[in-house]
């Protein structure tokens, strides 16, 4: 997923059980990277039956209110009604990720609704068979924890498979847009989709990184001249939900991008057609070279500065954690001459869950031995699937990958920030060059891309669901089968789903619905590694460094200054994204964001605990909606009415030419 998600409100639901014989009642918990906040005495808290209630003036801690409640062994966390509600859920979820992966790239933190749908579903199926007496299996936190485990990992392989970037960047569309006569960018790389290899393909790198670790549509809201500039209210429910979910520094953080790229660079950039560049704004020799390569240089140049942030916060964390374990090493003397337990500050919650998680704990060698079982089979299969991929060249990422996951996976628990993506993009230069133009290192530094991606973020998937275990006492057996499960189930439903939106629709067009702007910047990427930069249009390669240079900056600026000051410093990832794809859905995002803003001045703590619910049901709602608007462009239905928006001349025009008639 775009790690804008990373960036996700502090607001998170801890699915909890409650005092009655259903459990299941949900209990709220702050938490903000790896910190969190226990429910403080006085507190609201829901019940077995759904109604608020208080904790009681004692301050009794989250697993203080559970101790009374036996926990189920692992293999009874995992349930028939949990598969089957995860398996609905994980379509609906491809569905809503692959929209959001073919339109702007920007996926925001879906999993808050993936379990409070998982909570919802089987929470009304045990209500029904309860009312009927047919309730055997009370509903356990544990086992929404292994549904939303489920559900992620499932909806996961739409982002980390690549559908809107990698995968499309491969393809003969593609490779037209990029410029058929650009140095490097050869037929020889271009691999069509088809729903077989990708399938295979998925099958056997996604698995690996468990072991490593539209009606309404384009109003011209602001004019006819600010619509062309890619300013224009889009009624997608779905960004809408987006900007509710995202933090409202990363929706003005975008618009501040759409606002100076579309509404000052390119209009001026444009005005120095016949000198900077003489081909046609949609060639990449002309101005489409300028948006690409420009956003690329902000988001390499964010990916970077954040890789080498993580990386030091990930050394410099093992080092003193390595530290602080040789000093509890040591015997803790009393006043009285005895030594006192090391654990004995140690607070009630902390033990208890130390206790549950630690004690199904999965052997190192069946990790191993999966490992090196799974890269066997892929270095043999995926050099059969991509002909230029060299099985050494397979050797190597899987070789690389398990350290690149484990720092990923690290530092994505102390930061919340995901770079998954950005060890796909690092897989693209460096195995693009290697391989050469003339050996098909696009489809090679692409293929890497994919490789990488699947185990990195998969990994750091596993590591945010152990955590979300480790807080609801769930077996981290329970959690690693939920996400084999999960996983299982993405590999098969994701391709299909894309499958559908490949046949229904016309991917790839950048005046289209679903542009995949993401698999054009990925091919020139690939095209970089291979190249060089000698096919860039005039000045394209100096606004590149300065943009580069610029996102570097602007993130040593935000972690230098006050955090009253940095709220307030734009994203240049965020930034980067409309460079490309301008404006419109930025103001979705905004009216989100505006919606959120004021809901919380109003009353904020019902907009905490009411906004993920909302957005949810934005986002799933227009989402759905994409599958019946599938099944009715295949079938060659079309609207029965259309609106188009005329300049007052024109207007007037046409009037004239109609009375005529």
């Amino acid at each position: 997923m775009d790690q804008l998600s990373s960036e996700s409100r502090s607001l998170e639901v801890e699915e909890g059980q409650g005092h009655g014989r259903d459990s299941g009642g949900l209990v709220k918990r702050v938490h903000h990277a790896n910190n969190g906040e226990e429910l403080s005495s006085g507190e609201a808290w829901q019940d077995q039956d759904g109604t608020p209630g208080q904790i009681e003036e004692k301050g009794l801690s989250i697993e203080q209110i559970f101790d009374t409640k036996k926990v189920p062994p692992w293999w009874e966390q995992i349930t028939f009604r949990g598969i089957f509600v995860s398996m609905l859920l994980g379509i609906m979820f491809c569905i809503i990720v692959m929209k959001l992966n073919l339109t702007t790239g920007i996926i925001p933190s879906l999993n808050v609704s993936a379990g409070l749908l998982g909570f919802f579903f089987i929470k009304t199926w045990s209500k029904l068979l309860e009312k009927f007496g047919l309730l055997k299996t009370p509903f356990t936190r544990q086992e929404n924890t292994v549904i939303q485990t489920c559900v992620v990992a499932c909806y996961g392989i739409a982002f980390s498979g690549g559908f809107g970037s990698y995968i499309m960047g491969m393809s003969r569309k593609i490779y037209q847009q990029a410029g058929t006569d650009i140095a490097g960018n050869t037929a020889e790389n271009i691999k069509d989709p088809s729903l077989s290899w990708i399938i295979g393909f998925l099958f056997v790198v996604s698995f690996l990184g468990l072991l490593a670790v539209v009606p309404l549509r384009k109003f011209p809201t602001f004019g006819l001249k600010a619509r062309d500039q890619k300013f224009y209210f889009d009624f997608s429910m779905t960004y809408v939900g987006a900007g509710m979910i995202c933090p409202h520094l990363v929706n003005l953080s975008i618009l501040f991008g759409a606002v100076i790229s579309w509404g000052l660079m390119w209009p001026l950039i444009h005005n120095h057609k016949g000198d900077w560049y003489t081909a046609d704004d949609k060639s990449m020799h002309g101005l489409q070279g300028y948006k690409v390569f420009v956003s690329i240089a902000l988001i390499l140049g964010d990916g970077l500065y954040n890789f080498v942030k993580i990386f030091y916060i990930t050394v410099t964390n093992i080092y003193s954690q390595g530290k602080k374990r040789s000093q509890r090493e040591l015997p803790v003397v009393t006043g009285d001459g005895n030594e006192a337990p090391v654990d004995a500050a140690v607070p009630y919650d902390e033990q208890r869950r130390n206790e549950m998680f630690m004690k199904d704990g999965i052997p190192l060698w069946v990790a191993a031995a999966g490992y090196v079982a799974l890269a066997a089979i892929s270095i043999g299969v995926i050099p059969q699937i991509f002909r230029p991929m060299k099985w050494y060249f397979v050797l190597v990422a899987y070789i690389v990958a398990p350290v690149l996951a484990f720092c990923n996976a690290y530092g994505s628990g102390l930061t919340d920030w995901s770079l998954a993506s950005t060890y796909g993009k690092l897989a693209i230069f460096i195995f693009g060059a290697w391989a050469g133009k003339e050996d098909g290192g696009v489809i090679v530094g692409l293929a890497a891309c994919g490789v990488m991606m699947s185990i990195v973020s998969t990994a750091s998937d596993l590591m945010q669901d152990f955590k979300t275990g480790y807080l609801t006492l769930s077996s981290p057996r329970s959690m690693f089968v939920s996400q084999v499960i999960g996983t299982a189930m993405g590999c098969i439903i994701a391709p299909c789903t894309f499958w559908l939106f490949y046949k229904a629709f016309n991917l790839g067009d950048q005046n289209g619905e679903y542009p995949a702007p993401y698999a054009l910047i990925f091919r020139n990427m690939a095209i970089l590694g291979v190249e060089g930069f000698g096919a860039l249009p005039k000045h394209c390669l100096t606004l590149c460094y300065c943009f580069f240079a610029g996102a570097i900056v602007i993130n040593l600026i935000r972690d230098r200054v006050p955090k009253k000051v940095s709220q307030y410093i734009p994203l240049p990832m965020a930034m980067a994204i409309p460079f490309y794809l301008g404006g419109y859905f930025a103001i979705d995002m905004c009216v989100g964001t505006a919606i959120v803003f004021v809901w919380q001045k109003i009353n904020r703590k019902d907009a905490d605990v009411m906004v993920p619910a909302v957005a949810s049901g934005l986002i799933c709602g227009d989402g759905i909606w994409t599958l019946p608007a599938s099944f009715l462009a295949l079938a060659k239905v079309n609207p029965p009415i259309c609106m188009k928006f005329l300049s007052r001349s024109m207007n007037t025009k046409v009037d004239a030419f109609i009375s005529k008639g």
